[in-house]
């Protein structure tokens, strides 16, 4: 999965069922915002999608989209669950990491292109950020250690489980394992945190602060994160998996515009579509083919997941655009829209978010003829 693609940040937006685009400036309450209407050029050089037993999954997206169910088999094969993750990864290193940590290793193994196996970095770079997206990830390691420290004391808690006690170590154990040295942040925002995560990536390449950012979006599902999941009372159930973007910036891009990507002429890229745009005609997420409700609920990696497949599905021929939206009624929601263009780029960042969406609109998402129209 490591063809060129582009992807997006993600807009602000309200619940997807309600989908009218606004002005950003009003959802700011009028005031400027410095850098307003700044556009950056972003690519994403390598996604993958590490769901396992999701085979039913890509028969469920093709027969919403129409594509073929061979062209997305792919994206959503190899996937194997945490105590498998050896066969991707190697074993050596793996003793005392979290499902979700091997999860989001293993997506974003995947993504780099990386043979099976351990392979360790030559250095390390510091031109390289990692931003994760979960809510979820080491809650099991927080309620044990807190049950040992009760029961027998601290000296009774393992030195290797007390680092995964740190609500980072998802973010951190990725940078180590792969020798990433720059920015290194754990987005923990509840249910919009995979597409916040995005938001955050977009601005650290705007800013100069990476020129590559791994995105990782990584979920759980043991006893202890399901039963936080359901104290919520989901929709869903909650699912263990991860995906992974790794997102890209040109030199001096952001006062550039857009320009040719890698896979230009060839490839396919894949637009934000500001506010004002025409419709996006099908909506990944709750209100179109939502993922949670056909396979399971990735909770804070969701937005992330949906973006891969969203990625997916442009990649096989599905035309665009398509909107990806993440959250829920308690968290909020974030957007994204995305489409083909000819293998460029751009992303509008205007410090808040290109559009938000309100409660009137029936022009911002459309189902393209397979289902009500929103």
């Amino acid at each position: 999965m490591t063809r060129p693609l582009t992807a997006t940040g993600p807009d602000r937006s309200a619940a997807p069922d309600t989908q009218a685009v606004r002005s950003a400036a009003t959802a700011n309450g009028g005031r400027a915002v410095p850098g307003a209407e700044k556009r950056v050029t972003v690519r994403v050089t390598g996604w993958s999608l590490h769901l396992p037993d999701a085979d039913g999954l890509a028969t469920d997206l093709a027969d919403w989209s129409g594509v073929a169910p061979q062209r997305l088999a792919g994206a959503l094969a190899g996937a194997v669950p945490a105590d498998r993750a050896y066969e991707v990864l190697g074993r050596k290193g793996l003793l005392y990491k979290e499902p979700a940590t091997r999860l989001a290793l293993c997506a974003v193994h995947r993504a780099l292109g990386l043979p099976p196996g351990r392979n360790l970095p030559t250095g390390v770079d510091p031109t390289t950020a990692v931003v994760v997206a979960g809510n979820l990830g080491n809650v099991a390691t927080v309620a044990d250690l807190a049950r040992t420290v009760r029961a027998e004391g601290g000296r009774a808690v393992s030195p290797l489980a007390a680092p995964n006690a740190s609500s980072n170590v998802v973010a951190s154990t990725v940078a180590l394992w792969f020798g990433f040295g720059g920015a290194n942040l754990m987005i923990c925002s509840g249910a919009t945190a995979g597409l916040d995560a995005v938001r955050a990536a977009t601005l650290l390449l705007r800013a100069g602060r990476a020129a590559r950012v791994v995105v990782v979006g990584a979920e759980p599902a043991d006893e202890v994160a399901t039963g936080l999941h359901q104290a919520g009372r989901p929709p869903f159930p909650l699912r263990a998996g991860a995906a992974c973007l790794v997102l890209t910036a040109d030199p001096g891009s952001a006062d550039a515009g857009t320009v040719d990507g890698p896979g230009a002429g060839g490839g396919a890229g894949l637009v934000l579509r500001p506010a004002g745009s025409p419709p996006a005609y099908r909506l990944l997420g709750l209100g179109g083919f939502d993922p949670a409700a056909r396979w399971g609920d990735c909770y804070g990696a969701a937005g992330v997941v949906n973006l891969a497949l969203a990625a997916a599905l442009l990649d096989a021929g599905l035309a665009g655009p398509l909107a990806v939206a993440c959250g829920d009624d308690t968290d909020g929601w974030r957007a994204a829209v995305l489409d083909i263009d000819g293998g460029r780029l751009t992303v509008l960042d205007d410090g808040r978010g290109a559009a938000v969406f309100d409660a009137d609109g029936r022009e911002a998402v459309r189902d393209g003829g397979r289902g009500a129209e929103r």
